[in-house]
Parts: structure tokens; sequence; C-alpha cells
């Protein structure tokens, strides 16, 4: 047997799990058991990307003992581009006001 976690986080609430799986199990098999898992309702295993300790992973991918697998949230928005935004909004309007060409 070997030792899992798994785990899934949201902004307001989060979600991990150790299971003792046999060996030769794979991330498939520990996605059937958190579908099974009624704290993982609400979640969409099946489209959703996984992966182990931050890298993404398939799903016929062997498991080791103390992998930690991943459940990944879709991106509510590109990170670049929510940079960019983000860089906008703290530009200070005396700055925009003093570029040559503004008045």
């Amino acid at each position: 047997m070997i030792n899992v976690e798994i785990v899934y986080a949201q902004t307001q609430r989060s979600i991990e799990k150790s299971l003792k799986l046999p060996e030769g199990a794979r991330i498939a098999d520990v996605l059937a058991r958190a579908a099974a898992d009624q704290a993982f309702s609400g979640v969409d295993l099946v489209n959703v990307a996984v992966g182990i300790f931050g890298k993404v992973a398939p799903r016929e991918q062997l498991l080791k003992e103390g992998d930690r697998i991943e459940i990944y949230r879709p991106l509510l928005e590109e990170p670049k581009l929510a940079r960019r935004k983000q860089a906008r909004a703290q530009k200070t309007p005396s700055r925009e006001a003093s570029k040559p060409g503004r008045s």
C-alpha cells in the first residue's frame, strides 16, 4: 500500500484528504475515490487538469508513496492580462499628467 494526498483549493475553501492505495494505483484511481467522497461534490473531476506537486500529469500516471495529487481550478483570467490590468490600475494620475503631449 502507498499513502498519497489529494487536494483542491478555492478562494473560500480547500479540501485535503489522505488515502491509502495499492501499489500500481494511478491518478485516475484517486479521482474515482474523490468522486465518491461528499467533500468533493461540485468539483468537476472529469474535465479539470490535475498534477502532482505543481506539475500537470496525465490521469494514467502511476503514483508513488507520498505523492500529492492536485486538482487545478480553471483560470478566471489569463495571468499576463491580469498583471497588465493591475499595473494600469496602479499608475498614479500625476505620472500620466507629466507625460509629454498631455494637458
